[in-house]
């Protein structure tokens, strides 16, 4: 009889997680454009960031790219830009096996539609990887993690244009040879159901004044980025077979509220559409019975022609990850989500459910049956000031 395994295999990729919107700084050095991330802004009021741009004008967010006195933190990350060496060396020195970070669109092609990249920003990420390399790290890198260029945003609408597309799919062939044989495992899309406030800026690079239909509009840009995971997946492949493409969840884990069949019920529907059905569109190839019907309950239109219907089917993900905080409960009186009252919360008002960690996986497994990165999960803690150290407790891993 086949036993059951016995803890980790020699193989498995302990290691950690940022983005390159987060860390890298830099922000319009060696020709680096401005993106999405550099105009989130923190007033010094404020405890957490709030994003210039979302559900603001246009004319406002131009303003914000050409801000040089409000604080905007990602413009300053860790400086990882000029410190990724040391970075690096502490990670080997608690033996990390793998990091996840991402390339910054706006660092390759500042405006994001020209026809050749920025150099200076490839050559970036070819002394990064390389460090990486050396230092016995496997690089997971993400190729779209919050940081569109504001151009395609202006100009274009973001998402919801093919020409954003055609200009991702451009990135994406020049990274791919680039660095097909430093990079094994890519992530197309951080989180690609960030759906809901902050995220149809930060993903879609959407401005909801921008569109009479804004259900429609989000949902067929949604369309367009799981159309271009299939055509980076088919690209990635003619290249270099060897190279596995794989997506990305928010988590977003709820449990029904309470055992009442219409609460059960609610909890399905939501995880849904709020989870499953990216998944289910980029590792099945097909968008399922349950999106249809809830486009036609919500009079939502989504053009899809028979040609990406193919792509879709015939381009499905290699691997799945999904990021892990915390998770919530879901009851049929209210339309989101509500705190748990069994789970302790983190001081940033997370639920700390270790238990819903275990559960995420089996479900994804038993859903699924394909391998699985845990592309981010961690602790947020209170940043403080001791004997003039900054100490930060943040964890996070793959």
């Amino acid at each position: 009889m086949k036993q059951v395994p016995n803890g980790f295999p020699k193989d498995f990729l302990w290691g950690g997680a940022v983005a390159a919107n987060q860390c890298e700084g830099a922000w319009n050095v060696d020709g680096k454009g401005c993106s999405m991330a550099d105009i989130e802004e923190l007033p010094l009021e404020y405890s957490r960031t709030k994003v210039v741009g979302f559900k603001h004008t246009k004319e406002e967010m131009l303003k914000a790219s050409q801000d040089m006195t409000n604080y905007y933190p990602r413009r300053k990350g860790i400086d990882f830009y000029h410190t990724y060496k040391e970075d690096l060396a502490l990670m080997k020195e608690m033996g990390f096996k793998c990091f996840r970070t991402s390339f910054n669109w706006t660092r390759i092609f500042p405006n994001g539609d020209e026809d050749e990249p920025n150099e200076a920003g490839l050559k970036f990420y070819d002394d990064l990887l390389d460090e990486m390399i050396k230092d016995g790290i496997e690089p997971v890198m993400t190729i779209s993690h919050y940081e569109m260029p504001i151009h395609l945003i202006s100009e274009y609408g973001g998402w919801y244009s093919k020409k954003v597309l055609d200009c991702f799919i451009h990135f994406c062939k020049v990274l791919f040879e680039r660095y097909h044989s430093k990079v094994k495992y890519w992530i197309v899309f951080n989180q690609i159901n960030s759906l809901g406030g902050w995220g149809e800026f930060a993903s879609l690079g959407m401005l909801e004044d921008e569109f009479d239909d804004w259900d429609s509009a989000k949902y067929q840009a949604t369309h367009h980025q799981l159309v271009a995971s299939a055509m980076a997946k088919k690209i990635a492949h003619e290249i270099d077979p060897s190279m596995k493409i794989g997506m990305m969840l928010g988590d977003d884990a709820t449990y029904y509220a309470t055992c009442d069949p219409k609460d059960v019920f609610a909890n399905t529907q939501f995880m849904q559409m709020s989870v499953y059905f990216y998944s289910d569109v980029l590792i099945h190839g097909e968008y399922p019975g349950y999106a249809l019907r809830y486009f036609k309950d919500h009079h939502i239109h989504v053009e899809i022609t028979k040609e990406e219907e193919e792509l879709l089917k015939e381009n499905t993900v290699d691997f799945l990850s999904f990021s892990y905080y915390h998770t919530k409960a879901k009851n049929a009186q209210e339309q989101g989500p509500i705190p748990n009252p069994y789970l302790e919360k983190s001081i940033w008002g997370w639920a700390i459910d270790p238990i819903g960690f275990r559960n995420s996986l089996n479900l994804y497994w038993d859903r699924y049956h394909m391998p699985m990165f845990i592309a981010e999960n961690g602790l947020g803690a209170l940043d403080e000031v001791v004997d003039g150290q900054f100490m930060m407790i943040i964890v996070s891993a793959i």
